[in-house]
């Protein structure tokens, strides 16, 4: 059974657990910077399990990281457990630009103390703590997010602005739960999504993530961007373990589809992107 000690070893959390301000910035922080951003198993073909059982044996216990449905699933869990009060919302990445058929690719939180805070760790390259639900700019570091109030009832969050993607829109409502697995299912199965095309993994710093994006190792700071391409899936494997922690994934098996993807992108396989 999940156990809350296990997920606080996991991501090195030796503060409190009172429900208060401080411990869900500081959990958040520390979830942020210890579990990556992947949805290696999306890409594979495999079926992820969103159930907290399931994410928790992933997460915690074989140490990888997640997409939204498991990342955000996992901090909800936890939060609950130590005594605060969570509502998961469905969201839209890019529905500014795509509108309501967005909805339901994206799960965050709103968890309620004197005010509605925003928690996300589904993001990639975003949060890396909660955000009061207040219009206008909100400085953590040197990054700086916005939200917005829409007249239509959303609330519309801006990426800072070396972080991808660059927003998504949500309500202060319970989540339609069956959306939510729909639309997670549709990511997992489309030959069309993202997910389905692409290699990604990210973990965040304070001002600054790593990112393994196909074939290409990304280092990006306010100093810009650093690319690096990845020469074999051994390499791959070995920077998987040095800078995500992730082990156990057959990197020989999705080499090939890595490959064609970069191919398909930048004109050949062993082209280095701008």
């Amino acid at each position: 059974m999940p156990r809350l000690q296990n997920y606080l070893d996991r991501i090195s959390y030796r503060g409190l657990l009172t429900p208060d301000i401080q411990t869900l910035f500081a959990i958040h922080k520390a979830q942020a910077f210890s579990v990556p951003y992947e949805a290696i198993d999306v890409l594979a073909g495999l079926t992820p399990d969103h159930g907290i059982e399931a994410v928790f044996d992933k997460i915690v216990l074989r140490r990888r990281g997640g997409w939204c449905y498991e990342t955000n699933g996992l901090l909800g869990w936890a939060l609950q457990q130590a005594g605060f009060e969570v509502q998961r919302a469905v969201a839209g990445v890019y529905r500014k630009d795509k509108g309501d058929s967005t909805l339901g690719n994206h799960v965050v939180l709103l968890v309620k103390l004197e005010h509605s805070y925003l928690a996300d760790l589904g993001l990639g390259d975003a949060l890396r703590e909660p955000l009061v639900l207040r219009e206008g700019e909100h400085a953590q570091g040197a990054l700086i997010f916005r939200l917005e109030k829409l007249p239509d009832g959303y609330w519309r969050f801006y990426n800072h602005a070396l972080g991808s993607p660059t927003s998504f829109d949500f309500r202060d409502v319970p989540a339609d739960e069956e959306l939510l697995a729909a639309k997670g299912a549709e990511l997992r199965a489309d030959p069309d999504s993202f997910f389905v095309q692409n290699f990604e993994s990210i973990l965040m710093r304070d001002n600054s993530s790593v990112a393994i994006l196909g074939r290409v190792l990304r280092f990006t700071s306010l100093a810009g961007v650093e690319k690096h391409l990845i020469a074999s899936p051994e390499h791959m494997e070995q920077l998987l373990v040095q800078h995500f922690g992730i082990r156990g994934v057959d990197m020989r098996a999705l080499w090939p589809k890595i490959l064609q993807r970069h191919e398909a992108l930048f004109g050949a396989a062993n082209a280095v992107p701008p």
